[in-house]
């Protein structure tokens, strides 16, 4: 008589244990490769510093206008030593004759031109407003005959460079503010920075610079989505296969 032999149960096998293996080995973040992570450290660092570059070249004019004063680019060098060409100097505003005084440094436009001068007064004059006679074309004081004729300030200008002072007086009207202070080499930054190189050079890098990370970041959530995938798929072939 043969007897059947006795078979022991088969030992139960977990799956959780390698379902879970799974899910963790499809959840983890896979590292940044050093390559990558310089590009995207240089590429913001391109847009912080060009950055910062616009906002101050928007905002260190409009603090002086808020504090109601003007910087001015120098472009000769009438005022050496005081101050050079590509140097920038403060202006403040003049609304009356009284404000100026003998010693000062005033930006104004001489008459007959539009071109703005920075020179040092050296003298006031009272004198009278003159005005052309219709027949002989000559200067004649304004008034009628008998009268006081009108008088206007003038002021009588130099450069401290210059061996002579300026041709012709200034009426106060045509001044156009006091030289407060000087700012050295700070006219040839405002100058590059306000004109269309300037303004492409620090836009155009960052705006590149943030179509880049877009690109470089869509990429790796491309990729990512793609080892999701693959995890996801091996995931169901080992679900399968158990």
């Amino acid at each position: 008589m043969i007897r059947a032999s006795r078979r022991e149960p088969a030992e139960p096998v977990d799956r959780r244990v390698e379902h879970a293996t799974v899910l963790h080995a499809s959840t983890r973040r896979t590292p940044v490769p050093p390559l990558r992570r310089l590009v995207s450290v240089a590429l913001w660092t391109v847009v912080v510093v060009c950055g910062l570059a616009y906002a101050t070249s928007l905002a260190v004019p409009l603090w002086f206008q808020a504090h109601e004063q003007r910087l001015l680019v120098v472009t000769s060098g009438s005022m050496a030593p005081k101050f050079d060409a590509g140097d920038a100097v403060v202006m403040r505003r003049i609304t009356d004759a009284s404000q100026l005084k003998v010693g000062q440094v005033v930006s104004f436009w001489p008459l007959g031109s539009e071109t703005l001068v920075t020179h040092r007064i050296v003298e006031l004059r009272s004198m009278p407003v003159l005005t052309q006679d219709e027949e002989t074309g000559q200067m004649v004081a304004a008034g009628g005959i008998g009268t006081e004729p009108e008088m206007r300030q003038y002021i009588i200008t130099k450069g401290d460079a210059n061996p002579v002072p300026d041709p012709n007086a200034t009426p106060y009207t045509r001044v156009r503010g006091v030289i407060l202070g000087v700012h050295h080499g700070w006219g040839w930054v405002l100058q590059w920075a306000g004109s269309a190189t300037g303004r492409a050079v620090m836009l155009v890098p960052p705006l590149l610079s943030l179509a880049t990370l877009e690109v470089l970041s869509m990429s790796d959530a491309r990729r990512r989505a793609q080892r999701a995938r693959k995890s996801e798929e091996r995931r169901l072939d080992a679900l399968l296969l158990g």
